[in-house]
Parts: structure tokens; C-alpha cells; sequence
């Protein structure tokens, strides 16, 4: 009864994140008519599925696949191919102009009102910048944080101000010129993050001070319904999982408040490190 029992429990995680996610695109196909929806969420649920089930199945880079089955179809197909921003200036430029299409969506599920349920699982297990940036050498922080934290408020506010300034201008063919601006964000966004990894020894050095999508993510993180939780009974406080925490996340705190809180990706390198299965 008791294998029976964790059986059950080891499918548990990825048939809620299944579900969820085809749940959202029955729903936006049916609402917008369009079968896109369905086969873009039912993808994007599937991947991330199996990338939950091959870390229960205790696979070591079970995240990095779910991370590269959707970060490259989000980069490749949407971006690349369907010439769809995908970044933070296409979420302005089709919410002014009052389209609920593809950057819209995209944020509202992934950023806005998903973290409500998995925090900033986005950053963990779809982010194409993240995806490339993970592979550098520093997986863990050599070096103490940076209080650059405020930067990602100058990056938010400059794409704000951006498309706005389009707007203003009457600039034609905004399309292509939305196209042009993930071609060229997506360049700097690599280029810097990749120097900052080297110079702070951190590859999550960019996800922690120039990300401007942080600022969608950080408050409903907050609220986060999946979030990793500490055992005390079984907790030895060896230490290790803050020392493997690519994010500098205390989870031996399970308060609301704990360290760094709102930077958690759900790695759950933390999980795999301890030593008394207290995580």
C-alpha cells in the first residue's frame, strides 16, 4: 500500500501541470475560435509534464528538458518563424493596441496570473534566455549577491517607454519593427547575460538584476501555491541546500518571508541536495 501510495504521488505533480495547462487551451480555443491555442498550451503543458515526471523519475537534467522543449519552440516557432515578440515590448505593443493575441496571452498565463500557482517556474523550466544561460560553468553563485536588484525597474520602465514613443510617433509598420526588437533584445539580452555570469561568477546574474519581466513575476511569486517547503523534523541544517540554490533562496524558512523568496525558479536543486529528504 505504501509503494501503491508513492506511486500515485510521483504522477501527482505532472498531471496537475498537464491539466492545467490543456484546461487553458481548451478554453482559448474554444473562446477564440482559433485551434493554435490548443496545440500551442497542450504543447507547452506536455512539455513541462515531462519534465516533472523525469525528476520524480529522478532524472538528473529532467528540467533542462522541459526547459529546452519549450524555450526553443518559444524562441524558434513564435518567435523566429511566426515573427511574434514574444518579449516584454510585444506585451505593450498588443496591449495598447488592445489585442488579446499572442504576447498578451503569453504574459497573462506565464506572468501575470500563472505565478499565482508556480511562482517563477517561467524562469526555471521556459525561458529561452535562462536555457542558454544555464549552460555557462557558474550553475551556483562563486560570489555574494549584488543590490542591482533596481535595475530591473530601469530595463522595465526603458521597453514601457519605447513602445510607447512608437505610439506617439505614429511610426509605420510597427509589426516588423516589433520583429526587429526581439531580434535585437534577444541578442542583448544573451550578450549581457553572459558577461554578467562571467564577472559575477553567477549564471542567473541577469535573471536576479536586469530581467525586467522580474517585475511581473516577483509580487505574484509571492503568493505562489507550488513552492518548496522544509521538514524541520527531518531538517539537519548541513547547509547544502542553500549552498547548490542557483537564486540564493533560504528554504528552510517556510515562511512567506523567507530570504530571496520571490526568486525561486523551482529548480529544486535544493531537493535533489539534501541529504534527509527533509525538502
Amino acid at each position: 500500500m505504501m509503494e501503491k501510495s508513492k506511486g500515485i504521488k510521483r504522477f501527482a505533480l505532472p498531471v496537475m501541470m498537464w491539466l492545467i495547462f490543456e484546461t487553458i487551451a481548451v478554453t482559448l480555443w474554444l473562446a477564440k475560435q482559433n485551434i493554435f491555442y490548443l496545440f500551442n498550451f497542450s504543447y507547452i503543458g506536455t512539455s513541462l509534464a515531462i519534465g516533472f515526471l523525469l525528476f520524480q523519475l529522478r532524472y538528473r537534467h529532467a528540467r533542462r528538458v522541459a526547459q529546452f522543449l519549450v524555450g526553443t519552440y518559444m524562441l524558434v516557432y513564435l518567435g523566429l518563424i511566426c515573427n511574434e515578440n514574444m518579449q516584454i515590448e510585444g506585451f505593450w505593443y498588443y496591449l495598447f493596441t488592445g489585442v488579446f493575441e499572442a504576447a498578451t496571452i503569453h504574459y497573462a498565463v506565464a506572468k501575470i496570473f500563472g505565478p499565482l500557482v508556480f511562482g517563477r517556474g517561467w524562469c526555471g523550466y521556459a525561458c529561452w534566455t535562462a536555457m542558454i544561460l544555464d549552460l555557462l560553468p557558474y550553475k551556483t553563485p562563486q560570489r555574494p549577491g549584488k543590490k542591482w536588484g533596481w535595475i530591473r525597474y530601469v530595463t522595465f520602465l526603458l521597453s514601457f517607454v519605447f513602445v510607447i514613443a512608437l505610439f506617439l510617433a505614429q511610426v509605420n509598420d510597427m509589426e516588423r519593427i516589433m520583429f526587429r526588437a526581439f531580434l535585437i533584445g534577444n541578442g542583448l539580452y544573451y550578450a549581457v547575460g553572459i558577461i554578467l555570469a562571467f564577472v559575477l561568477k553567477d549564471n542567473r546574474a541577469f535573471c536576479k538584476y536586469i530581467c525586467p519581466v522580474a517585475v511581473f513575476l516577483k509580487p505574484m511569486s509571492y503568493f505562489s501555491l507550488m513552492r518548496v517547503k522544509c521538514d524541520k523534523n527531518k531538517c539537519v541544517s548541513c547547509g547544502k541546500c542553500k549552498k547548490v540554490c542557483p537564486m540564493g533562496v533560504d528554504v528552510t524558512d517556510n515562511s512567506r518571508k523567507r530570504k530571496n523568496g520571490t526568486e525561486c525558479i523551482l529548480c529544486y536543486e535544493c531537493v535533489k541536495a539534501c541529504p534527509k529528504d527533509a525538502l
